[in-house]
């Protein structure tokens, strides 16, 4: 419901000013109240708060869920607030549990932190996780939580409790609007006084729920005709019809079930597809994308608009679930595309009752000891289970676990299981790899993700191959370190992550047999970011359908194959040594990688590459990048008009360079993201009026040469987030950050003017309007 707000400011300003009283002797505020009645939303909107984030010092947001994990909660909480180095986060992950709470209790006594705890179900939740928080006494540091529990929100605070009311119908109406009509058009026309008088009548059978009202009003957008507004109206009285008991509690779940009724038959599916993920889970965006089109839910047969791919097809299908209200935005990456999506989980529940009705997934719940349950949770295997075959099966793994698969679907699903997927307890690991063998029994799998599942075993079994149906396999972060030769039995692979080590580069390397190549339908490949192949190079100039190839292992292939690879959309080179024979293929002439969208050359050692990279050679060839990433020298820069027009992210590490990179930069029209680490050697650096026009973040990090930083009124006018670190030179940030009301996060680190930037510094006042300011040695 975020981004359509109405009927809240009243409860923001009464959240805020309690959250804010020092006198106050309880230190938690509790939003109680029914499912869909947008508590979360209400939260949400106290944490972002201007306000807010300037009186607390840091911030960090949990969600709780039925399944209540204390440790990875706390965990999670401790390193928001914390910031930690890689060693100190480390130490925190070694702590045991009640040296973790008392860290976490310690840490919020001695600053002001709001740490908000969203959607805590039970009691008993409550209890295992309350000793890692200060409850009570005078002091600065805050709890939020969300629950529908009203025994549980009173029984930790009385005086804390806010019940936010439903919307009237005026209200309802009006958020109704903001979802129904387009926001282009005729509105006179769009809004006809029929089309009001229906929706009025609709809004009325809401009960005011905003959860309801924005999924109807998702759903009304797609209506053009006041007939079609007609229909939705009698199909909302006919599903109301069937619900039972109290009017509030019933009205949401049948309103979401007629949002699911009227999808187009080819979005059910992908909905459906959404309750393989736990709950509360960031769902990443491309790996649905890509289980999607492995299982056919997407295919080739979808009509395409113009040039589009099928993964273009699968990104247009979720825009629709996500405009219908039926999935959540979770995250935006740099160029405004969705990172990450999530459910409700009311709209949650619904994909599992769905899924459960159509037997379209069963999921198995292994126990956790380290887990509370709410006990009328209804995402039990009992609850999941249907009659019938068992075509897709969802595993969800505790820390440890002896079997992978239960004796039942190992006698009863041999030939009819596609899809398996595992969804991890953090540090998960088998106590007994052999007897995930009954795996590779699954003969007609087209998805097998084991994510995360680690064993004692360093080769993966040649029992793999026996899989030839595989459309979708992943081992990333498996801690395999050796691939049977079999596995280029697989030749209807499309997606394939052998991401399989997932720390630094001194990590063992992985070794491939050289028999990718025999998987000419692959789409997207992610190999390990060090090959150990001894004899045999990796021939990968015959898959001429790759999309997505990361970490191309330059020193194990032929530099040469990528020219064949003409579809292309992300490519990741993380050798430097080889990154002049790479940068030799795009030449200006040449179209081999136009559609190329992201590029990265990275390198994974301790220090920078010197080898001097010709970015503008990259820049002519690639005219659709939007994101790119350099590590390396550069002498000097493109002219602004030579870098690629849509260009959102540009990282530029080690570059080194002589003259001010910012006259040029500031020029590029579509640039929300900019990454400098020791990329320019001078001393002064100058932004000018206008400059960055959309730019959001900027980071400048190592600039060690560097003393003055002059930025004219009106630059940047977009900018969000800036971080200072390690200019040890500088003398002081630049005057015109006061003009810069945009920005939201200010953080610096290694810099010495820091000593000036305190409430009664002489800086301050450039950026007192910021509302988070984190400044550390």
């Amino acid at each position: 419901m975020d981004g359509h707000i109405v009927g809240l400011q009243g409860n923001i300003n009464e959240l805020v000013v309690e959250l804010m009283n020092e006198e106050k002797h309880g230190r938690v505020v509790s939003i109680c109240g029914m499912g869909g009645l947008g508590k979360t939303t209400l939260a949400k909107e106290v944490y972002r708060n201007d306000r807010v984030r300037r009186y607390f010092e840091g911030s960090a947001w949990a969600y709780i869920s039925q399944q209540c994990k204390p440790r990875d909660v706390w965990e999670g909480i401790l390193i928001k607030l914390t910031s930690p180095s890689r060693e100190e986060r480390d130490h925190i992950l070694k702590l045991r549990d009640e040296e973790l709470a008392k860290k976490l209790y310690q840490v919020q006594m001695e600053k002001k932190y709001l740490v908000v705890l969203d959607d805590i179900w039970s009691i008993e939740a409550w209890k295992i996780l309350s000793p890692a928080f200060p409850s009570s006494g005078i002091g600065c540091s805050r709890i939020l939580l969300t629950t529908r529990n009203k025994e549980l929100a009173s029984s930790v605070d009385r005086s804390g409790l806010h019940e936010p009311r439903n919307l009237t119908e005026e209200e309802g109406w009006e958020l109704l609007q903001k979802k129904a009509f387009p926001r282009n058009g005729d509105s006179d026309f769009i809004r006809s006084k029929d089309k009001e008088q229906l929706g009025r009548e609709i809004v009325k059978k809401c009960a005011g729920l905003p959860l309801a009202i924005v999924v109807l009003g998702g759903l009304l957008a797609t209506k053009e005709t006041v007939h079609e507004w007609d229909i939705v109206h009698r199909d909302i009285l006919s599903y109301l019809k069937r619900a039972i008991g109290d009017e509030q509690h019933s009205t949401v779940p049948e309103v979401l079930a007629l949002s699911y009724h009227d999808l187009p038959f080819q979005l059910k599916p992908c909905f459906l597809y959404l309750s393989h993920f736990p709950e509360d889970i960031e769902i990443p965006r491309r790996k649905l994308v890509q289980l999607w089109i492995a299982e056919g839910i997407v295919s080739p047969h979808h009509e395409a608009e113009g040039d589009e791919t099928i993964e273009d097809v699968a990104e247009r299908y979720l825009g629709y679930l996500i405009n219908r209200c039926m999935v959540q935005v979770g995250t935006l990456g740099s160029t405004g595309k969705i990172k990450t999506c999530r459910l409700h989980d009311l709209m949650r529940d619904l994909c599992l009752s769905k899924a459960k009705q159509e037997n379209f997934l069963q999921i198995i719940h292994y126990p956790d000891e380290n887990r509370v349950v709410n006990s009328s949770s209804s995402r039990m295997l009992s609850e999941t289970t249907s009659t019938g075959k068992t075509r897709r099966l969802a595993v969800f793994l505790p820390s440890q676990v002896v079997n992978l698969i239960p004796s039942k679907y190992k006698k009863d699903s041999h030939l009819s299981l596609r899809s398996l997927i595992y969804f991890h307890a953090r540090k998960c690991r088998l106590v007994n790899w052999q007897l995930t063998r009954t795996i590779f029994e699954f003969k007609m799998l087209k998805v097998l993700d084991l994510e995360g599942v680690k064993g004692p075993y360093e080769k993966l079994p040649k029992d793999i191959g026996d899989l030839v149906q595989l459309q979708f396999l992943s081992l990333k972060k498996t801690h395999i370190q050796a691939l049977p030769s079999s596995i280029g039995n697989l030749i209807h692979l499309k997606t394939l992550n052998l991401q399989t080590i997932s720390k630094l580069s001194w990590d063992p390397t992985v070794q491939i047999p050289n028999v990718i190549w025999k998987m000419e339908r692959l789409r997207h490949l992610y190999l390990p970011k060090w090959c150990g192949n001894a004899v045999d190079k990796l021939q990968l100039g015959n898959l001429i359908n790759l999309q997505t190839l990361v970490n191309f292992p330059a020193n194990k292939c032929d530099v040469e194959d990528l020219r064949k690879l003409t579809n292309l959309r992300k490519l990741v080179l993380n050798d430097p040594k080889h990154f002049k024979s790479l940068v030799k293929i795009f030449s200006p002439q040449s179209r081999t990688l136009s559609y190329l969208e992201s590029l990265s050359l990275t390198s994974e050692t301790l220090s920078f590459p010197d080898e001097v990279v010709d970015v503008r050679q990259l820049m002519l060839s690639c005219r659709r990048l939007q994101k790119l990433h350099v590590e390396g020298r550069i002498e000097k820069l493109p002219e602004y008009h030579q870098f690629p027009p849509n260009l959102a992210k540009l990282t530029l590490w080690g570059s080194n360079l002589e003259e001010d990179p910012m006259p040029t930069l500031e020029r590029l029209p579509n640039l929300r993201i900019l990454s400098g680490w020791q990329m320019f050697a001078g001393k002064k650096m100058v932004c000018s009026n206008q400059g960055f026009p959309k730019l959001k973040s900027l980071l400048l990090r190592g600039f060690s040469n560097l003393e003055d930083w002059t930025m004219e009124e009106g630059a940047m006018p977009s900018l969000c987030r800036l971080e200072i670190s390690s200019c040890i030179k500088l003398k002081m940030i630049p005057d015109s950050l006061r003009f810069v009301k945009t920005l939201q996060e200010l953080e610096i680190y290694g810099c010495l003017f820091k000593v000036n930037m305190g409430s009664e510094g002489e800086d301050f006042y450039k950026v007192q309007h910021v509302p988070s300011i984190v400044i550390r040695n």
